[in-house]
């Protein structure tokens, strides 16, 4: 655990933020529950499974399987970069702006191909393989989630 805390520590900010991101979604479900709306039910959804959930596994993933502790510049870029298109999707697909929806997922894209080249296999490294394949599983849902929410987006 020793050699792992450094790099927990580098990931605390994301950890945080999928945190209270959850409790966000939880609060718009529990304040949107006496008079339930699609945009509400999505919202709570969003804010819990892709901002909270999907920020905890990429920062987890992130964390145990990089060698070494990344640099908190790559980190913040990584986390900005999320931050910002789960913050513009949102926006965007309660607002019903179609481009802003596209710049938004284009923006989730971009941080799903920096969190995985900075966790691709390197020889010798020790991590676990169910790691790995959690982590792999969790990048490839919400790849795939991007272009159908577009596309349930656009109905």
């Amino acid at each position: 655990m020793d050699r792992a805390t450094p790099t927990i520590r580098t990931i605390a900010p994301a950890l945080v933020l999928g945190l209270l991101a959850t409790i966000a979604g939880g609060v718009v479900s529990a304040a949107s529950a006496h008079a339930a709306s699609r945009p509400a039910s999505w919202a709570a959804a969003y804010l819990v499974l892709v901002c909270g959930m999907g920020t905890i596994g990429l920062a987890l993933g992130r964390a145990l399987l990089s060698r070494g502790a990344p640099s908190g510049t790559r980190l913040g870029v990584e986390l900005a970069t999320w931050v910002a298109g789960n913050a513009l999707v949102l926006w965007s697909t309660l607002a019903e702006i179609r481009p802003l929806l596209v710049v938004g997922s284009g923006l989730l894209v971009l941080a799903l191909v920096l969190v995985a080249w900075g966790t691709r296999p390197r020889l010798g490294h020790g991590a676990p393989s169910w790691v790995r394949w959690a982590f792999t599983g969790i990048v490839v849902v919400l790849a795939v989630s991007i272009p159908i929410g577009n596309v349930l987006a656009g109905r």
